[in-house]
């Protein structure tokens, strides 16, 4: 008799015991997906119907659900070492974009990591870049990755959106328009501060991201049409940030970008987690989370004004990552003032068969 076929488990499951309901429900809901750990049968062709069928009955929104199956996706592709990887550059792992529009009066923006020290000008009339803007270097550096050369092409900016997952509407298209210009006109430092104070003596310490870039919209906003595509899409990176990117491109999969990208905080977190795991060998890294050397200092977050609010939002991001990455190697010290990252050589978050990472 030929043994029934198994059943497929959905191992990040419901955010809350199915039994609650009304204010309990919506209560577990905003604690986040801190419960993600037990399994969950799902159809045999590895669908999530039967979830999709229970999630409606007890409050659970679409957007929850595609939640729950980007958790599922990314999951899945690890174990089997699908995933799909894209490429950041350095700059922005150590020292992150800022998380939220700056005012418009403020045209200089810096962050430090240790020695390195990350600085970007704006152009008064665009702005600093922030938030979704920090996709457009990691999709700039995976082509030219991918295409071996300074000079990417493509067919429309709308490839930006599809590879993240990301809507295509009116509204949509003038953001990418908006954070283009923004990423276009800024001028960029990254470096060590010895190195800053030598380049300025000689005059050359910034430079661009990009030399040129080739892009139609019209006037509501959205890509130009079939015949202005042909004539082809085109960006070129400055001769730095292409020889910077090319020496230390860093790793990351392309679904976590995807299901973070509206979430620009925790995408850089889970990115520079991700990174400084792999980077750590024998003893365990104990980076600050406050102070002059921490996180505070290093990520692109706002300024709080109390210290136990950026501790619960380092806490409240450490979830996130593990519901993604379960083996996450990297725990608060019990008196809150750490973070400890141990080596995740063996339980990276990135597995491909040819994996790069240049530190």
């Amino acid at each position: 008799m030929t043994p029934p076929a198994p059943v497929r488990t959905f191992s990040a499951v419901l955010p809350f015991p199915p039994q609650l309901t009304g204010a309990e429900t919506a209560r577990q809901h905003l604690l986040g997906f801190s419960q993600l750990n037990r399994p969950l049968a799902t159809a045999p062709n590895g669908s999530l119907e039967i979830v999709k069928v229970i999630l409606p009955r007890i409050g659970i929104s679409t957007r929850t659900l595609k939640r729950l199956e980007a958790i599922q996706l990314v999951r899945e592709q690890r174990d089997a070492g699908t995933q799909e990887i894209s490429y950041h550059a350095r700059p922005f792992v150590l020292c992150g974009l800022p998380i939220r529009q700056p005012p418009t009066n403020q045209l200089v923006y810096s962050r430090r990591n240790g020695h390195f020290l990350l600085e970007i000008t704006a152009h008064p009339g665009f702005g600093l870049p922030y938030g979704q803007d920090r996709l457009i270097p990691i999709w700039l550096a995976t082509l030219a990755h991918k295409q071996r050369s300074r000079t990417v092409h493509f067919s429309s900016p709308s490839e930006l959106l599809d590879y993240f997952h990301l809507p295509k509407h009116g509204a949509q298209y003038r953001r990418i328009r908006a954070a283009f210009q923004r990423i276009f006109a800024a001028t960029i430092f990254f470096g060590t501060e010895q190195e800053m104070k030598q380049k300025i003596l000689v005059d050359s310490a910034r430079f661009h991201f990009m030399d040129s870039v080739r892009l139609w919209f019209n006037r509501s906003g959205t890509p130009e049409s079939p015949q202005a595509e042909a004539s082809g899409y085109s960006i070129t990176l400055s001769e730095e940030f292409y020889r910077e990117m090319s020496a230390h491109p860093i790793p990351v999969e392309r679904e976590v970008i995807a299901a973070l990208a509206h979430a620009p905080g925790l995408l850089d977190f889970y990115v520079w987690i991700a990174w400084k795991s792999w980077t750590v060998n024998e003893r365990p890294a104990r980076v600050p989370i406050l102070g002059a050397s921490g996180l505070c200092c290093q990520l692109g977050t706002a300024e709080y004004s109390v210290d136990g609010l950026f501790r619960h939002k380092i806490r409240h991001w450490l979830a996130h990552v593990k519901i993604l990455w379960p083996e996450c190697s990297a725990d608060i010290s019990g008196d809150g003032r750490f973070l400890l990252v141990r080596s995740s050589r063996r339980t990276a978050a990135v597995r491909p068969v040819e994996r790069q990472v240049l530190a």
